[in-house]
């Protein structure tokens, strides 16, 4: 056999472990459970149980203390904001809005907000400009857990500004997290997928994320893998005390990862899965606002490591691109080895990415085209490398951080 049938058959051999030795990454069954009398559980929605049964409610609610950090988010606030004010949960619960620094109103929006919609008690607070050493999210994370520990809450939520909940989400959560002796439960919230770009690039985003960090894995009583999705985090008060959060991960780029990994270290118990009530409103009509939203972190996930990098590459080269390379040359030149296993490895790759698709609600169609996203995802990452090693490091926001630390191992 030729190189490319070489590399077709290392295509194609990556794809059998991936398929059955990654965690079953592709499968999107990893969803919060429905309490026993909650609202979920009355409507018959799906949902994974959390350690093999349904959730019920607690006899007694904990106080939880909803907290935002909002950096010139007037755009989406409307979209978001009310969703948390009017959340249906028993027990005592009150949100603080940090306004980070916005230029655009943010915070007097927030406030006009909570006086027309009403529901949970609202309070906006500004933490200042980051000291050194801080990004710009986790400082006002920071700002906003001090305030919020002061009212002595059992849980907190960390939920970013363009993140709309269903009115049972925090009743759910609770839920979850009280029946399943849970330290931090997360979700990843289903994205906006409206735009031409949005269908190619965003599912393709959640599904690399799982193939990276498989939900099982970081499930399981004695966990393989270790993440959190920052768009929606349930968190003990006490465990993050004792993880030293937000301190412990200050320099964090990637803050939702490194934050479980502070809470696994400080011995506590983690599930993510994903969101069925939870969706971002944000919006991402063009390639640009994707590639910055992706670029911004790729190389800090890399540890800002030449090698790992180049290892990168090279593995979504032979994994992603080899494939549909193979078929149509193979095919064009009568090489029969390159082209079945070209093609045998691309119907594994598409096959894989139906559930996402599928969940997503998203034309199966879009299915073969993941080696066209993985070459843009390629591109991505090494922009990401060339923005660090100029000096640019991560931009957020009106914010650059030069030479950001990725999220640690320990």
């Amino acid at each position: 056999m030729d190189t490319l049938a070489w590399l077709a058959f290392a295509s194609l051999a990556a794809w059998a472990w991936l398929l059955l030795g990654q965690g079953f990454f592709w499968r999107t069954d990893q969803r919060l459970p429905p309490t026993t009398r909650g609202m979920g559980h009355a409507r018959g929605e799906p949902g994974a149980p959390i350690g093999g049964h349904a959730c019920e409610e607690p006899a007694m609610w904990p106080r939880v203390v909803v907290v935002v950090p909002a950096r010139d988010e007037a755009g989406v606030l409307p979209l978001s904001l009310p969703s948390l004010l009017s959340q249906d949960y028993p027990g005592v619960a009150e949100v603080v809005l940090v306004d980070d620094g916005s230029t655009d109103g943010t915070g007097a929006l927030a406030v006009e907000l909570a006086g027309r919609y009403g529901g949970l008690p609202l309070t906006v607070a500004s933490p200042g400009e980051p000291e050194p050493g801080w990004t710009g999210k986790l400082w006002a994370l920071r700002h906003g857990m001090a305030l919020a520990r002061a009212r002595g809450p059992e849980f907190l939520l960390l939920t970013d500004a363009d993140i709309a909940h269903e009115p049972d989400s925090l009743r759910l959560l609770v839920s979850a997290a009280m029946e399943n002796d849970l330290d931090l439960v997360s979700q990843m919230a289903r994205l906006r997928v409206e735009s031409t770009w949005e269908r190619l690039v965003v599912p393709a985003f959640v599904y690399f994320f799982a193939q990276l960090y498989p939900f099982r894995w970081i499930n399981r009583a004695r966990p393989r893998a270790t993440a959190a999705a920052g768009g929606c985090v349930l968190l003990r008060t006490e465990t993050a005390v004792a993880a030293g959060v937000p301190e412990s991960i200050r320099q964090a780029v990637i803050d939702d990862v490194s934050l479980a990994r502070a809470v696994r270290r400080a011995g506590g118990r983690i599930w993510l899965g994903l969101a069925e009530r939870v969706e971002s409103v944000r919006p991402y009509p063009g390639l640009g606002e994707l590639w910055r939203m992706v670029a911004r972190s790729a190389y800090a996930q890399l540890r800002h490591s030449p090698p790992l990098l180049l290892g990168t590459v090279a593995g979504l080269v032979v994994v992603y691109l080899v494939p549909p390379v193979a078929l149509a040359a193979g095919a064009a030149t009568g090489n029969a080895p390159a082209a079945w296993a070209g093609g045998a490895a691309w119907a594994a790759m598409a096959g894989s990415y139906v559930p996402m698709l599928r969940h997503y609600r998203q034309p199966l169609w879009l299915a073969p085209l993941l080696p066209f996203t993985a070459f843009l995802y390629l591109l991505m990452t090494v922009d990401s490398a060339v923005q660090h090693h100029r000096g640019r490091g991560a931009a957020w926001k009106g914010r650059t951080y030069a030479r950001p630390e990725a999220a640690p191992d320990r």
